[in-house]
């Protein structure tokens, strides 16, 4: 990828992060870059394209560190927050995807499309990583919702006390996992049910 069309992806994406998918003109990205629009759109020819290209970069990006973090860390909700909490604590503080994901019945379909591939990615993931669909709807759930309060309360720190309790449960879950007593010892049956 040439040197131009990182720099009006990297442009894109942080306005992106910061007022979504109306949130740029291809005016103001030839601007933060440094070149003329038309340049812009000898890269991008729409809007919708560029959009586009940075949701499905973040797409790959995300996965691939998943996967690096998880060679380190196999909790995967651990390390699904770790991931997230990067990005609230980061300069932008936001995933374009879930600013986007909030609007995403009203987007253009090319962008709309790479929205829902970015959260079917997580959501496969997570169930790939042992957790049912549920149980991954719910911590993809708290995760982007937690980057919405801390961007919303201005307070990054508000990201870790919305997940505390997932994170907390993740950590007790191996531990009741690994109960010789199982959880039959948690919820005896009780005699003559089947009588």
């Amino acid at each position: 990828m040439s040197d131009a069309k990182t720099a009006i992806m990297d442009a894109a994406e942080r306005r992106m992060q910061q007022g979504g998918f109306g949130g740029f003109s291809f005016r103001e990205i030839a601007a933060d870059v440094g070149i003329k629009s038309s340049s812009v759109h000898y890269h991008f020819p729409t809007k919708e394209d560029l959009a586009a290209a940075v949701i499905r970069r973040w797409t790959e990006y995300t996965s691939d560190l998943i996967d690096k973090e998880l060679e380190k860390d196999r909790d995967p909700v651990r390390v699904w927050a770790k991931t997230f909490r990067g990005t609230a604590f980061s300069d932008a503080h936001m995933c374009p995807c879930t600013v986007l994901g909030a609007a995403a019945q009203d987007l253009p379909d090319p962008v709309a499309k790479e929205v829902k591939g970015f959260f079917r990615m997580c959501q496969d993931k997570l169930v790939a990583q042992g957790l049912s669909p549920g149980k991954a709807a719910e911590v993809l759930s708290t995760i982007t919702g937690a980057l919405v309060l801390a961007n919303a309360f201005g307070d990054t720190a508000e990201y870790d006390r919305a997940t505390r309790d997932l994170l907390r449960k993740s950590a007790a879950a191996p531990a009741a996992r690994n109960d010789p007593r199982g959880t039959a010892a948690k919820r005896p049956a009780k005699a003559g049910a089947r009588d």
